[in-house]
């Protein structure tokens, strides 16, 4: 795409006063978004409107900073820059094989007249949304600086239905809420709150990304792109119900940041549309990272894996070695230890996974559990809980690289962090070493618990720093990290995308213990998602848990076909096969799709979508010619209508399609399916049932 650039500077003489300035507006390269900057009596303000309708009303902006004035007032507008880009770039994995980033951008350079500090906010405008940022040039009078609150607003115009999770600075594990902006303090204190494990200060605090819908059919989403080296941002509700204000995480010392100008805050997103769809491709928080900064990215491959991980979710197995409670890393022989024979992590276990992954044509296998440690581990309450670096005695490292080399099989090692990340830190080089030195190529890190440094939480300034650190690290040794329980990410996954998986939400791990809402899987793609892919963990086929522990009673809420339908509507360039090989040999024909499902994409389209109901998209896969279709549904059946118009016109397909039966249901009849064949082209639609809970997939591929 041809790029070109333009670039207007407007001058402000330094005598104007701070009132010169009332309103200065750029529009989207389309013209439906407006954003307006004004400047009255030295406040600083945004608002962003859709085709002529308020999206956000006039919202305040700064930065409270320690032991001295606020960067929010007395400001003059020292000049306004505007500028646009149009240009295109092809990411290493990803939804599509191109991504344009297009936008109209204006920079407005202010100075404090108290204090002569300078501050800069950036505006980048697309076609589907706004972003925005602080920065802090070189100056004189602001070098090193700590914040301690930022003052941003999101002023919503309506009391619009949300899709939200309380605003822990620990986990983003939660069931989503659908409400009123105004219900949420009420929802907050009654049913959320008890079960957390950081409750935010004030009950009306919710995650990002956050989705909501207007009364009007205004769909919104807010967020943040480029988290580095800053807090995680989540937002409050003032008493109004309608006007959002940036919180961030404490550090240990109950600020937010220190930072040394020049530097810049993470870009503030609006993602806005008539079209819920174009909520799920916008590309606005990929666009406001920086280009990849890995030279060489042959060796990032998107793959799909199987591993011992199941069986020990549900209580099959177990991760630790034994159960005795006195044992102790550097003081124990694990030699003279007796095993409890639960430990799934074993030599011929693991072998037999590696076979299952050789047979079925599947990447890799993921191994938890390995390292000594577990037995004693509790999450969050000891400085070394693990040395990454020791096998159990019944797991042959050599052996199994040996094993897993001849079957062509890569092997992705497990690093649980136990929130511990400063004996992390200290292991992470040896740690990598060993896993080249045996031939892994990716890396499973977990950060489960409370982080063991007082005061730190899992979003904030220390963590941002670390989660980044070891990605950076990690890419020295060309590792690949998949990330749980880290921050929920902001589209950095471009500037480095060896960071091929993340977790940060309610995974399919919770099926196992305490269960997932049946709307979980179209309320995801709205939020979590938005800032990168998540490793989701889908394809359950066992609906019942007893099935592998007659002690869980736990359930998967879903059909067996929208398990197969996540593989598509849940993006991921690292996509696990999670439940157990015996399983999929019973349900060989369903496991079909799954064996065949792309994990690079040329295209996306979204066919149908409304957050907390349904989602159905279509995926070209990347080098070849066929079409993936995931559809997943909340609690209410319904009939899916969907037209093949994406297709090339003048050729005939083959739809294999993997549906729900007119029995199926996530509670009284989960694991019913159908598959049938159908022969379509770019002229064809198709109806197909969806039951309580479920959904369908579908393999699209040349008719030959």
């Amino acid at each position: 795409m041809k790029k070109y650039r333009r670039k207007i500077t407007a001058l402000l003489l330094c005598f104007l006063s701070a009132t010169a300035l009332k309103a200065q507006s750029i529009q989207s390269p389309d013209h439906h978004l407006k954003m307006d900057f004004s400047l009255t009596k030295g406040l600083p303000a945004y608002a962003l409107q859709l085709d002529g309708h308020a999206i956000v009303k006039p919202s305040h902006m700064g930065l409270a900073v320690k032991g001295m004035p606020a960067l929010a007032q007395d400001f003059t507008v020292q000049k306004v820059v505007l500028d646009s880009a149009d240009n295109s770039w092809k990411p290493v994995w990803g939804q599509t094989a191109n991504i344009r980033n297009h936008y109209q951008e204006m920079l407005v350079c202010l100075k404090q007249k108290q204090t002569g500090r300078l501050l800069n906010i950036r505006f980048r405008l697309f076609n589907d949304g706004l972003g925005f940022r602080y920065e802090l040039p070189i100056q004189s009078n602001l070098r090193s600086f700590t914040v301690k609150k930022e003052l941003t607003e999101f002023v919503m115009n309506g009391d619009h239905k949300t899709f939200w999770i309380p605003g822990d600075t620990d986990s983003q594990e939660y069931n989503y809420n659908t409400s009123k902006l105004s219900e949420i303090r009420g929802l907050m204190q009654n049913k959320v709150i008890p079960t957390m494990e950081r409750p935010p200060k004030d009950p009306a605090t919710v995650q990002t990304a956050l989705m909501m819908k207007s009364a009007a059919g205004e769909y919104i989403n807010i967020h943040e792109a480029a988290l580095v080296d800053y807090p995680a941002m989540q937002l409050r509700l003032d008493a109004s119900n309608r006007d959002f204000h940036v919180v961030l995480a404490d550090n240990a010392e109950g600020y937010k940041a220190n930072l040394q100008a020049p530097c810049v805050i993470p870009w503030r997103t609006i993602i806005v549309s008539k079209k819920a769809g174009d909520i799920l491709t916008s590309n606005i928080t990929l666009n406001l990272n920086e280009p990849c900064k890995i030279k060489d990215t042959s060796w990032i491959k998107p793959m799909k894996y199987v591993g011992v991980w199941w069986e020990m979710i549900t209580g099959k197995s177990s991760w630790a070695y034994s159960d005795s409670s006195n044992v102790k890393i550097g003081y124990t022989d694990y030699r003279y230890v007796k095993p409890n024979g639960k430990h799934g992590a074993n030599t011929a276990n693991v072998c037999k996974y590696i076979d299952f992954a050789a047979k079925n044509g599947f990447d890799a296998v993921l191994v938890e559990g390995w390292n000594i440690g577990w037995e004693n581990w509790y999450g969050g309450t000891t400085d070394h809980p693990f040395d990454f670096l020791t096998p159990y005695p019944d797991f042959d490292l050599p052996k199994i690289e040996a094993y897993a080399k001849a079957q062509g099989v890569k092997l992705i090692m497990h690093h649980e962090t136990a929130g511990s990340i400063l004996n992390y830190e200290y292991h992470m080089d040896q740690a990598y070493q060993l896993m080249k030195a045996h031939g892994y190529d990716a890396v499973k890190s977990g950060y489960v618990g409370k982080i063991t440094i007082p005061g730190e939480t899992h979003y904030g300034q220390r963590m941002i720093n670390h989660y980044l650190y070891a990605v950076k690290k990690a890419a020295d040794y060309k590792i690949m990290v998949n990330a749980h329980e880290a921050v929920r990410p902001t589209g950095l996954c471009r500037t480095y995308p060896n960071l091929i998986g993340n977790e940060s939400a309610r995974g399919t791990e919770f099926e196992a213990f305490g269960g997932l809402s049946v709307d979980h899987t179209t309320i995801l793609p709205f939020t979590r998602l938005i800032g990168g892919p998540m490793d989701f963990t889908p394809g359950i086929f066992e609906n019942y848990l007893s099935a592998y522990n007659k002690n869980n009673p736990g359930r998967i809420h879903s059909t067996l076909a929208r398990q197969l339908a996540l593989y598509v509507t849940m993006y991921s360039p690292l996509q696990m096969a999670a439940d157990l090989p015996e399983t999929y040999q019973k349900y060989a024909d369903a496991f079909q799709f799954i064996k065949e499902v792309a994990v690079d994409w040329q295209d996306t389209k979204v066919l149908e979508a409304e957050p907390g109901d349904f989602i159905t998209i279509a995926r070209a896969a990347k080098g070849r010619a066929d079409w993936f279709i995931g559809s997943t549904n909340d609690e209410n059946p319904r009939t899916s209508k969907i037209n093949f118009d994406f297709l090339p016109k003048g050729k005939k397909y083959v739809a294999e399609i993997y549906a729900d039966t007119r029995k199926s249901d996530f509670e009284s009849n989960p694991m019913a399916y159908q598959i049938y064949k159908k022969i379509i082209t770019a002229k064809s639609s198709l109806k197909i049932h969806c039951g309580a809970g479920g959904g369908y997939a579908i393999h699209v591929k040349p008719l030959k």
